[in-house]
């Protein structure tokens, strides 16, 4: 091949396969060693020639230099900064390979560079997601001030009054999907990658001005983001939840994700949270204290080590565990086995057995009913001890047998005995929640296999406009609603 074949050669390999590619073919095509040396970093398979003779050329301030061994010759080339192709070849070496090298350190000095940025700005892209995703962990847990100042940073700014828009994409598409997202807000919206679920995103956006016309009954409400998101990516799914103070974005989020168990077999693949009755609304004047009492010892938990969670911590992480059990780990950043400790901790402290949906139940309530001030709150006068596993029942019955909780209860259930109810709804319900919200015990004791009793749950999703099978799911209020009814007997 002429020289001219080999720097067209030495090119195309820089172009298409980067500075991996080119520094093969020449060790290849030269037949001997040939790679790139700093003589500051650490090379353990480098020959010691190389790394002596890159920190000679850097010395001496040259370009280029040879050096003769008895059996071989080190050929050196300057990059850029400290860095030095280096080719050890044995004697008698390729005629050509002075001038080939010569002609490569150009091209393969560009291409490090080019590398070098795209890793930086992976590094910031990564580094930008990071941040946003602790934005979100800060509006989830009632940092409002801290994720003000970060977003004020990064921008846009939150959004307040907003609407929160869980988008389900496919595989792979969820930066398309984001950029979509940004040129039909105009950027204003706050735009987050789940941490949990790795198809979903998570979009603050401003709330759009009232309709000037509600709809037709039966006619789901409109929503112009939503329709244009689906517009511009058919394949993708849309929950969105009501127009809610920042402030809300944990009650937001919930209602974005029971929105997209709707979407999802909907023909419009998007779908607005459906009115109903809010159960944090409806118990807060008779549950307020009872959940003060029931979280005092979690609130006002001082670890005995500075690296252990402290009482707040321990909230997050109850929250995050209701939400989207063993998932918590993603969204925690946590092992498995820390989340388990975890767990044991705050079932010890407050005399819960987490096992138990009654108890997730309790634990979910108290949680949406208290803000979580930590000591000095007052909460710790009014708690005792925790007792056994169980003992926050005789507490939780006194709530819901207010009569604000039992109407609550029975709008949340009337569309299992409604007009559009599969038969034996509120049968399987009533079964699910009985074995725990697990599918499997649930099947048998209804008599049918697993994938007919998720078939069942999966259809009375539609029906109540609530995620059952998926995390955030409704099992909680559903146990609290059925509880209540009983009570109320």
């Amino acid at each position: 091949m002429s020289r001219s074949d080999d720097i067209l050669k030495v090119h195309r390999l820089a172009h298409a396969g980067g500075s991996t590619a080119l520094l093969e073919w020449l060790a290849s095509h030269l037949g001997g060693w040939v790679a790139v040396v700093d003589p500051e970093a650490e090379h353990g398979s480098a020959p010691e020639a190389a790394v002596r003779g890159a920190a000679e050329l850097g010395a001496r301030g040259v370009r280029s230099a040879v050096l003769h061994g008895a059996d071989c010759a080190t050929l050196l080339f300057a990059l850029d900064g400290r860095r030095v192709l280096a080719a050890v070849l044995e004697q008698p070496h390729h005629p050509d390979a002075p001038a080939l090298l010569a002609d490569a350190a150009v091209p393969l000095g560009l291409v490090l560079r080019a590398e070098e940025a795209g890793r930086r700005e992976e590094r910031v892209r990564r580094a930008e997601g990071q941040a946003r995703e602790a934005v979100l962990h800060l509006l989830m847990n009632g940092w409002l001030s801290t994720a003000h100042q970060i977003a004020g940073t990064l921008g846009p700014a939150l959004p307040d009054p907003m609407r929160m828009y869980v988008v389900e994409c496919p595989t792979g598409r969820r930066a398309e999907v984001a950029r979509l997202c940004r040129e039909l807000t105009g950027g204003r919206a706050w735009i987050v990658r789940c941490p949990v679920y790795v198809r979903h995103l998570i979009v603050l956006a401003p709330a759009a001005p009232a309709a000037p016309a509600a709809p037709a009954a039966g006619a789901a409400a409109s929503d112009p983001l939503a329709e244009a998101l689906v517009e511009g990516a058919r394949d993708c799914a849309v929950g969105v939840s009501g127009e809610l103070a920042l402030n809300e974005a944990p009650t937001a989020y919930t209602q974005a994700f029971h929105a997209l168990a709707v979407a999802r077999g909907s023909a419009d693949r998007h779908a607005r949270f459906g009115p109903g009755p809010e159960l944090a609304l409806a118990a807060h004047e008779a549950g307020a204290a009872w959940a003060e009492a029931l979280l005092a010892p979690l609130h006002t938990y001082a670890p005995r080590r500075p690296q252990d969670p402290g009482g707040q911590e321990l909230r997050a992480t109850a929250h995050a565990w209701l939400n989207f059990t063993s998932h918590a780990t993603r969204l925690l950043k946590v092992h498995r086995n820390t989340l388990a400790a975890r767990l044991r901790l705050i079932e010890a402290l407050l005399g819960l057995d987490l096992a138990r949906l009654g108890d997730q139940a309790a634990l979910s309530l108290a949680l949406r009913l208290t803000s979580g001030a930590g000591p000095g709150s007052g909460a710790g006068d009014r708690a005792g001890s925790s007792g056994a596993p169980g003992a926050v029942a005789p507490g939780l019955d006194d709530v819901l047998r207010d009569p604000r909780l039992i109407d609550w209860a029975r709008a949340h259930l009337s569309g299992l005995s409604g007009p559009d109810a599969p038969p034996g709804a509120r049968d399987t319900v009533r079964t699910w929640l009985a074995h725990d919200a697990q599918l499997v015990p649930a099947a048998a004791a209804l008599g049918v296999s697993v994938p007919g009793a998720r078939k069942r749950l999966t259809r009375i999703e539609a029906l109540l406009e609530r995620s059952l099978l998926q995390s955030p799911s409704a099992r909680h209020d559903l146990w609290l609603a059925h509880r209540a009814e009983e009570l109320a007997g």
